[in-house]
């Protein structure tokens, strides 16, 4: 196996580079690039579309929000630029708005760090349980009834474990090792991307 041309391997050494640049940051002078945020996020893209169609809402939701923001960052610079201009123009919870799409990468970022999690947790544990147990944590509470029936009925069409890692070019020693370095990595990121919208007092919970 090739073990250094694999989606995991891509999305960890990328968000450990994010994580690094992201802790380097000692104060509020030093700003994350959006085009720089676009490039890790953009790789894990990948990981919905391996999932099938439980996690269809979720790559559809995820890549549009991406996109926006790579266009974004041909105008804004930085991330604080992006909220600044929306809280000025008093569209942060717009739907279509740049702060708001953030929101949802940011949301997408943590549904992949708890799949992770679940998935780790024990070789028994299904893909659909992991899955399920992640989607609960993380998008659950922010999603219409609708939204959430329908994802729960898409849980039962999930690849198994091992037809996961088949399509990720991975054997489940390799998975989780790549796995908890996107886990260890994502942390900062998040909590870099949270500490945004606290400081500027924007509530995290929408």
């Amino acid at each position: 196996m090739d073990d250094g041309a694999t989606p995991l391997t891509a999305i960890a050494e990328s968000f450990e580079g994010l994580a690094k640049l992201v802790n380097s940051l000692k104060d509020s002078s030093q700003e994350l690039r959006l085009d720089t945020l676009c490039d890790a996020c953009s790789l894990v893209s990948v990981l919905f579309s391996s999932l099938g169609l439980a996690f269809k809402f979720a790559e559809l939701e995820y890549v549009s929000k991406v996109r926006d923001l790579v266009e974004a960052s041909k105008k804004h610079e930085t991330l604080h630029t992006i909220l600044d201009a929306d809280i000025a123009n008093d569209t942060v919870k717009t739907p279509g708005s740049h702060t708001r799409n953030l929101r949802r990468v940011r949301q997408g970022l943590d549904l992949v760090r708890a799949l992770f999690e679940q998935f780790m947790s024990t070789d028994e544990y299904s893909l659909r349980e992991a899955a399920s147990t992640a989607y609960t944590q993380v998008c659950a509470p922010y999603h219409s009834w609708t939204v959430r029936t329908a994802v729960s009925a898409g849980m039962y069409t999930l690849p198994t474990r091992e037809q996961l890692l088949i399509k990720l070019n991975e054997t489940n020693q390799s998975a989780q090792k790549k796995m908890r370095r996107y886990i260890d990595a994502s942390g900062p990121v998040i909590e870099y991307i949270d500490k945004l919208y606290i400081s500027r007092k924007i509530t995290l919970d929408w």
